[in-house]
């Protein structure tokens, strides 16, 4: 009998300890959530993007702009030249069809509203931040997003 619960109170240690540790990996891979997206060359923040999951793909959409004094506080994207042309910004969904493989999501894309122009695209999280990489062909560059605590 005795044996018996100190088994019980083995098996229930281990799989609190496997619970915690995948919960814990869960939880440090996660795009999912609102995001602070960083101007690279003020370093001041520039937007808030949520990313959502929808059909086993990542989707990212603007949900709020930080805008200086006398810049439109709604602006469009008359830069784009696809579907999202004069679309306001806000609302816009910038970053489409990403595809988890493994810790990154990938083989999607990510729209600059300012510039209009699409990237491919590459997502994942490193020490709680969100990098995201936007590239064409070899070139490429890459942005730390910071999470949105409400």
């Amino acid at each position: 009998m005795e044996n018996q619960i100190i088994n019980l109170r083995h098996m229930k240690l281990h799989l609190t300890i496997t619970l915690l540790f995948i919960s814990s990996g869960l939880y440090a891979q996660d795009i999912f959530g609102k995001w602070k997206t960083i101007d690279d060359n003020t370093g001041k923040p520039k937007s808030i993007v949520e990313i959502t999951l929808k059909d086993g793909k990542a989707y990212g959409k603007i949900i709020k702009l930080f805008r200086e004094p006398g810049e439109d506080p709604d602006p469009i994207c008359d830069e784009c030249t696809d579907y999202r042309k004069d679309q306001r910004v806000i609302g816009m969904t910038i970053i489409t069809g990403m595809v988890q493989d493994g810790d990154e999501w990938e083989d999607g894309e990510i729209l600059d509203p300012e510039n209009g122009k699409v990237y491919d695209c590459k997502l994942w999280v490193e020490d709680g931040k969100l990098m995201v990489r936007g590239y064409v062909a070899f070139f490429f560059r890459t942005q730390t997003w910071l999470p949105v605590t409400e």
